[in-house]
């Protein structure tokens, strides 16, 4: 199994920590709403398995355009 990733590894993918934060409590919210995991990982926490959705490309992390309050 892969070392999970660390965050400044996953912001330097994503290029924003928000939007990152943003994809990471999203998804896992659906993970805990019955959404079934894209990944088998010994984690149990949602979140961590979202983080390493998004450390594989399997979940996308959209960053809005600068500018907008």
């Amino acid at each position: 199994m892969a070392q999970a990733a660390s965050v400044e590894e996953l912001v330097s993918q994503t290029k924003s920590k928000y939007a990152l934060v943003v994809a990471a409590a999203r998804r896992g919210r659906a993970i805990m709403d019955g959404y079934q995991p894209l990944v088998q990982v010994n984690a149990t926490k949602p979140v961590t398995i979202a983080l390493e959705e998004i450390q594989r490309g399997l979940v996308s992390v959209e960053v809005p355009p600068s500018g907008i309050k």
